[in-house]
């Protein structure tokens, strides 16, 4: 028996972080201040599964009662696979983060690019639309916030990697979406980067975890541009601090974090928690580690 609101003594709903790693994950701490500020009954934990064993650890999960997960590394993919039904962001990322187990089986959804979005135009003050935007990467990541970007209608959005083939084939893949955003939709090697500053920067690689810039002419961060780090740390990265000194305001992706967390609760719940709160506490702490 599933639990509600108004009764006592029933336990809460479980929902968890589903990943390999997963005992870094700050999930758990964002829920719980998402359930106290809104007096939902959601108990939510931390599931490690084994590499080859995600879909027996998720199943066994769902039968033991469990409503919801998030999806971490590396099962963003699998997860994908494992949904009978697909949000339409979900669809276009090819990756889910968010699965809801209901009536109907397995829901699918990716919240990570509206998470970035929100946390760009509502915490950063950056209005997409009409900008150009360059995104750097065309992985995992970059595929989940192509669609969201588009919807704002920027002007322009140039997709930019290494491999330049995969950034063309997110050009194909999205360009209906950009004809319809009446957006610019561009893609190619990082000779493709105009030199010149662009309004927005968002790196998708993840080459801050090693502290590795991704190649990117330095014309293109100026003093106007948002230079978005979808990293984030307890010290500025690599890559925000490379954009400082090009004269960028910088920031990194704790707020998608939590921002994407946010859309994750209401998919499952069907109430919005405020985000602002809960962002900060994650900040002070950021900031007493840096300490």
């Amino acid at each position: 028996m599933s639990a509600t609101n108004d009764s006592a003594g029933v336990a809460p709903d479980r929902y968890a972080v589903v990943g390999n790693p997963v005992a870094h994950s700050r999930s758990p701490f964002i829920h719980a201040q998402f359930a106290r500020q809104t007096g939902e009954r959601v108990e939510y934990g931390r599931l490690l599964a084994p590499l080859d064993g995600f879909v027996a650890e998720v199943r066994a999960f769902a039968d033991a009662g469990g409503r919801g997960l998030n999806v971490t590394v590396p099962f963003k993919l699998e997860a994908h696979a494992l949904a009978d039904r697909l949000s339409p962001r979900a669809a276009a990322a090819g990756a889910v983060n968010t699965l809801r187990f209901d009536a109907d089986g397995i829901y699918g959804d990716n919240t990570d690019g509206v998470g970035l979005v929100r946390d760009i135009e509502a915490n950063l003050g950056v209005a997409l639309a009409g900008k150009r935007i360059l995104l750097l990467g065309a992985g995992g990541a970059a595929r989940g916030v192509v669609l969201p970007m588009l919807e704002r209608a920027p002007r322009g959005l140039a997709i930019v990697n290494r491999t330049a083939a995969k950034a063309e084939a997110l050009v194909a893949q999205f360009a209906d979406a950009a004809r319809a955003a009446h957006c610019a939709l561009t893609g190619g090697g990082p000779q493709t980067v105009e030199p010149r500053p662009y309004d927005v920067i968002v790196n998708a690689t993840a080459g801050s975890l090693d502290a590795a810039l991704p190649e990117c002419d330095d014309r293109a961060f100026g003093a106007g541009t948002l230079a978005y780090d979808m990293m984030y740390g307890a010290q500025p990265t690599v890559f925000m601090r490379h954009a400082q000194s090009l004269g960028a305001r910088a920031a990194d992706g704790l707020g998608m974090l939590v921002e994407q967390a946010a859309e994750s609760f209401e998919v499952w719940r069907g109430v919005r928690p405020d985000s602002a709160p809960v962002l900060a506490a994650l900040r002070a702490q950021l900031a007493g580690q840096a300490g």
